[in-house]
């Protein structure tokens, strides 16, 4: 059954909400107030559907008792009596308690794990399947800070992914992914396993995270790798340390105050989440159960390019169209995995 209490006060609320708009809300609420509107719109209207669907389907059971209605509702009643059961389970799903971060953008941080110079360029791989996949999106993707190796692989990454959707789609992420192949680097045509991390996290606002000034260090050194001449003749990157918690942070653009704009903006991300990922473990002790957004020293996912295949290690998913999702096909992926988070928190809610 569905929470009849729950539906009456999300409705309740939207009205509210609605009736606020309206009346001209103080500036600084409207942002506040049409950002929570327009989440609560869509659950309204499948309330509205749902509601409709039922009493459909109690007239069309009146109808049986009068002859000349029966043979309509009996044609009327089998499907009703199949779509309630899916809208219930919808709005059941939209009743699960929302991540607050799902709306927010993304830093995304790709760095090579176990395997050397193919590590590396397998990373340079995953950059650029979440490039495609961005660009598919719709996405803005924004490299804050990247430094690559003599064979065009990643040695450290960070990205800004801005757009609809973004941190619920990619926070699934998160994790250790494990590459076997024949690398470019062997002669002997052996396949190698190597691995990259992939860090996934929600941008956090200057009102989210307050970092005293008495926190952090600052330091500006040299610039290294390429870049031109004026990356390599000028003290621009800029290193952050966090002194309470110890985070390092470094961006090595060619502007310093840019740089240090970039380092910031991933120092908070990182605290934001240190707090998201305290707060999470104080509310389930237990949460290997759902697939959340990973431990990042989890290997979470294959890619095994003999076999053309890729399997998610967290749901025991195997796809063999691994070509595909390299060029960012990752839909099916991130479907799967979403659904599989929202059967266990409905299991959970359940007990």
């Amino acid at each position: 059954m569905l929470p009849t209490e729950k539906l009456h006060q999300i409705i309740a609320r939207f009205e509210y909400l609605e009736a606020r708009l309206h009346a001209g809300a103080a500036p600084a609420e409207i942002a506040r107030i049409s950002r929570e509107y327009s989440d609560l719109k869509p659950v309204v209207d499948q309330i509205a559907a749902y509601h409709s669907a039922k009493a459909d389907l109690a007239e069309a059971e009146a109808m049986l008792s009068d002859p000349e209605m029966r043979a309509l509702a009996e044609e009327e009643l089998p499907r009703l009596k199949f779509r309630i059961p899916e809208m219930e389970q919808a709005l059941r799903i939209a009743l699960l308690p929302k991540d607050a971060a799902d709306g927010r953008p993304a830093i995304l941080e790709i760095r090579p794990g176990t395997g050397g110079e193919e590590a590396a360029l397998f990373a340079a791989d995953l950059l650029r399947m979440y490039q495609r996949h961005a660009d598919a999106k719709g996405w803005r993707f924004e490299i804050l800070d990247q430094q690559f190796t003599d064979l065009g692989g990643i040695k450290e990454l960070t990205a800004h992914v801005q757009g609809e959707g973004v941190f619920a789609r990619l926070k699934y992420e998160s994790g250790v992914h494990r590459v076997q192949r024949v690398p470019e680097t062997e002669a002997g045509g052996r396949i190698h396993t190597s691995a990259a991390t992939v860090a996934v996290l929600p941008e956090a606002e200057e009102v989210d995270i307050d970092i005293p000034a008495s926190d952090i260090r600052i330091d500006t050194m040299r610039a290294s790798g390429a870049g031109g001449q004026h990356v390599n003749t000028t003290d621009s990157a800029v290193r952050i340390t966090h002194i309470p918690t110890g985070l390092v942070v470094t961006s090595s653009e060619k502007s310093q105050h840019q740089n240090r704009a970039i380092a910031m903006q991933v120092l908070r991300a990182r605290l934001y989440e240190m707090e998201r990922e305290r707060t999470a473990n104080a509310r389930a002790a237990d949460r290997k159960a759902q697939v959340g957004t990973g431990d990042r020293s989890e290997r979470i996912r294959t890619y095994n390019f003999p076999q053309g295949r890729m399997t998610d290690h967290r749901i025991n998913l195997t796809l063999y169209s691994l070509g595909q999702i390299m060029q960012g096909g990752l839909d099916e992926v991130i479907d799967a995995l979403t659904a599989h988070d929202q059967a266990a928190k409905l299991a959970e809610m359940s007990e």
